[in-house]
Parts: structure tokens; C-alpha cells; sequence
């Protein structure tokens, strides 16, 4: 995957966030975990874009460690909001629309989990070629 095609990833990432976060009811945990997520979701894209004019090699590999840690972030966010069933409407029946929503959460998190396992390699390999 090139750098062109990575960064579209990120930028679909990035709006599967937002639509997640726009879908979500408007309870106290779901409006808190959705300030959190819509930072930690979009950043990755943002920094990544960031990453591509670094100043040096080092700066490159610091902003990309920034994109992995949003990542994690975003992980561990969609998980609590997974298990806490945040989804869902307040009567506990999944609806079309809910189980629209949580599917969305599911797709977030294997492309989240996908992504990271990207950037800790990308790390690696630029942390080796710094070394050389």
C-alpha cells in the first residue's frame, strides 16, 4: 500500500468516525465518548498528513507515532461504546437503525485494529532505517 492510498484510508476512517459519532444517541456517555472519539478518530488522518512533510526522519517517526497512539485510543474508545451498548435504544431492542450503528462500531473496529497493526510496522521499519 502506498502513502497516496494509506492517507485515503485514513480519510475513510476519519468520516466512519464522524458518522458514528452523528449517529450516536445523546446520552451523558454516549455525548462524552463522543467528544472523545471525534478527536481521536480524525486525528490519525490529520497527523498522517502531518507525517508526510516531517522535517526529518526522527520528526516523521514522531508523528507517526502520534497517528498509532490516536489509533489505540480510538480502539479502546469504540470498544467501551461497543460494550456498554451505546448503540442502542433505551428500551434494550435493537432497531434497524441501532443495528445499522452497530455494525458501523464493528467495521470501525477491525479497521482500526488494521490500522494499527500498519503503523507499529511502519514504525519498526522507520526506526530500523534511522539505525542504519
Amino acid at each position: 500500500m502506498n502513502k497516496h492510498e494509506l492517507e485515503e484510508r485514513l480519510i475513510n476512517f476519519a468520516v466512519l468516525i464522524i458518522e458514528i459519532v452523528n449517529e450516536l444517541p445523546q446520552t451523558k456517555a454516549a455525548i462524552h465518548l463522543s467528544n472523545q472519539l471525534i478527536r481521536s478518530g480524525t486525528s490519525p488522518a490529520l497527523n498522517y498528513g502531518e507525517a508526510q512533510s516531517g522535517e526529518s526522519r526522527k520528526d516523521f517517526i514522531h508523528k507517526i507515532k502520534i497517528v498509532l497512539k490516536e489509533l489505540r485510543e480510538t480502539f479502546v474508545c469504540l470498544k467501551i461504546i461497543d460494550k456498554a451498548k451505546l448503540y442502542q435504544a433505551s428500551d434494550h431492542t435493537l432497531m434497524e437503525k441501532e443495528l445499522k450503528l452497530k455494525s458501523k462500531i464493528e467495521r470501525a473496529l477491525k479497521e482500526s485494529n488494521e490500522l494499527i497493526s500498519i503503523f507499529v510496522k511502519s514504525v519498526e521499519t522507520a526506526q530500523r532505517n534511522i539505525e542504519r
